[in-house]
């Protein structure tokens, strides 16, 4: 450029013609080459794994690693590893107790803004994510995703003791927590302890005794919006869930896969005390509190203890006087549903209970006791005014009447009781 700025030299002699400046020309700079950006509707990448579509290969590498199990990224605090950094750094923050979020509608603060939001959306009731499938609805999109793998049918993280397949690796781990026993969750007003944190929070309502939901029908609380929807499903009468072994219906899936193992026969759960077994293990630790002694539940009116809750209900619609339950043959009502069940066998002629001595069959094993006492010869129940002993009360009562003896000797006690 600085050849054309220069000044051009004059001509020798007038004769000479001037020099013409002739303009240098160069060739054209090339434009900067534009990367085209993708249009992110028409650049989908896949995983391989769950079918998670991504708009940028880093994006998809990153999630990939989920799949592979890998955690490099360890806190220091409490030793939870993490596959991403970022998402170490967002959890350290639960450690500082700092909550710098706080919710203006009831005041609960949150470590970070995106949990703020999401809590944010149970006040406005806006679930605006839904489910193609099921119609299920979500407050925002991770959620959406996560329950969608439910539906897929690709669940390729397997449980090595059980065979029970997971759609993501966290939830593997979270299960195989069931297996090896460890339950890392305590609860400080009790100790019981759990397997998972979240179980933990629903327990620990039981001690605060919120229960904010209330059933329509019923006017029965619960603390959460999913345990009350399923205890809606028993007032409908729906019992969408069939054994195809004997067709019995039930309303929830968890009591299905519970009634299941009664099929397969398989008792792995034995009282240390007595040998008895049991399918599942909270019937194993139900039974124990026989064993120990303690009777914690006790009756208001009567004062009779009970080990269990339901043995305290059960008991308390005796005073209630309630009979709810009617036989639809023959109009005799029951406090309960065992004594109606039972009472019904005799009008279906049914008598399962055969005497191993005799053959005779009986409607109820009561009955099939009673009867095999006559077998064995004893005499239990002996009259207090004669000495005459007896086979069955009901005969020493009988017998008690040829005496006219007085009310308090019509107990009759069997022998030895003397």
């Amino acid at each position: 450029m600085d050849d054309i700025n220069q000044k051009h030299p004059a001509p020798e002699s007038k004769d000479e013609p001037a020099a013409i400046p002739v303009e240098k020309t160069f060739p054209a700079m090339k434009q900067p080459r534009r990367r085209k950006r993708a249009n992110r509707e028409e650049r989908s990448l896949s995983c391989d794994q769950c079918g998670k579509a991504f708009t940028q290969i880093g994006h998809l590498k990153s999630h990939q690693l989920i799949h592979t199990g890998v955690k490099p990224f360890s806190c220091d605090q409490c030793g939870k590893t993490f596959t991403h950094r970022w998402s170490l750094k967002t959890h350290q923050v639960v450690h500082t107790g700092f909550k710098a979020f706080n919710c203006d509608q009831c005041e609960k603060s949150f470590t970070q803004k995106g949990h703020l939001r999401r809590h944010y959306m149970i006040h406005v009731g806006g679930k605006s994510f839904v489910c193609d499938q099921c119609g299920k609805s979500f407050t925002d999109r991770d959620h959406l995703e996560r329950h969608q793998g439910i539906h897929s049918e690709v669940k390729p993280f397997t449980c090595d003791q059980c065979g029970n397949s997971f759609t993501e690796i966290d939830r593997l781990k979270r299960h195989q927590l069931i297996h090896s026993g460890e339950k890392p969750f305590s609860c400080d007003l009790c100790g019981k302890s759990f397997t998972q944190i979240g179980n933990l929070k629903v327990h620990q309502l039981i001690h605060s005794g919120d229960k904010p939901l209330t059933c329509d029908q019923c006017g029965k609380a619960f603390a959460y919006v999913s345990n009350l929807k399923r205890h809606q499903l028993i007032h409908s009468g729906a019992k969408p869930f069939s054994c195809e072994q004997c067709g019995k219906s039930f309303t929830h899936i968890a009591a299905l896969k519970s009634h299941q193992l009664i099929h397969s026969g398989t008792k792995q759960f034995v009282c240390g005390d007595c040998g008895k077994a049991y399918i599942e293990i909270e019937r194993l630790k139900s039974h124990q509190l026989i064993h120990s002694g303690v009777t914690s539940f006790k009756c208001g009116q009567c004062g009779k203890a009970f080990t269990h809750m339901t043995g305290l209900k059960s008991h308390q619609l005796i005073h209630s006087g309630a009979k709810q339950f009617v036989c639809g043959q023959c109009g005799k009502a029951f406090t309960h549903m065992t004594g109606l069940k039972s009472h019904q066998l005799i009008h279906s002629g049914a008598k399962q209970f055969v005497c191993g001595q005799c053959g005779k069959a009986f409607t109820h094993m009561t009955g099939l006791k009673s009867h095999q006492l006559t077998h064995s010869g004893v005499k239990s129940f002996v009259c207090g005014h004669c000495g005459k002993s007896f086979i069955h009360k009901t005969n020493l009562l009988r017998h008690q009447k040829t005496h006219k003896v007085s009310s308090s000797e019509k107990s009759g006690r069997p022998m030895g009781h003397y």
